[in-house]
């Protein structure tokens, strides 16, 4: 990568570099709505491989990040059942927003604003390497998934849906 297309940190790539966590940078030109699937078309990534963070919420408002394969969707029942909730739903962006202390589009599970529980889903643990957000809109960040373990406690659970 040239000099001039180095990323400025984020509070994510500020973590891993202070845990000395070895990534790859993807930078990419953001398209608004694009999601998981357009980054992973212009970085001729696998959309399995490229996981989405998701931040959601249980019947008491309390916020969760859920971790997904770019391709696929998320069973909110399945979910809700696994992690002992009533019920699970998307935040809304201006609420994720301010959990995370990103914007949404550029949502990372690293250095989140608000402290919040992280699931992943299982399959991505079995990934030799996954692209995640960096913690800004057009720039993923290449890792070993158990990073999201080892960093975030992250819990794995199933469910995953396809799209």
């Amino acid at each position: 990568m040239a000099k001039s297309d180095h990323i400025s940190e984020t509070p994510a790539t500020q973590l891993l570099r202070a845990h000395k966590i070895a990534f790859t940078e993807y930078p990419y030109a953001y398209v608004e709505h694009g999601g998981a699937q357009h980054s992973a078309e212009v970085l001729g990534l696998d959309p399995f491989s490229v996981v989405k963070t998701l931040v959601m919420e249980d019947e008491r408002a309390k916020p969760l990040i859920v971790l997904m394969h770019g391709n696929r969707a998320v069973s909110l029942k399945n979910l809700a059942r696994q992690i002992g909730c009533k019920s699970v739903a998307p935040c809304k962006p201006e609420v994720a927003n301010r959990h995370s202390g990103y914007l949404v589009g550029g949502t990372s599970p690293f250095a989140t604003r608000k402290s919040m529980p992280v699931y992943i889903e299982a399959a991505i643990l079995e990934l030799p390497r996954i692209a995640i957000n960096g913690g800004r809109r057009g720039y993923l960040i290449g890792l070993d998934p158990q990073v999201c373990v080892q960093l975030l406690d992250a819990k794995a659970v199933n469910c995953a849906i396809p799209l």
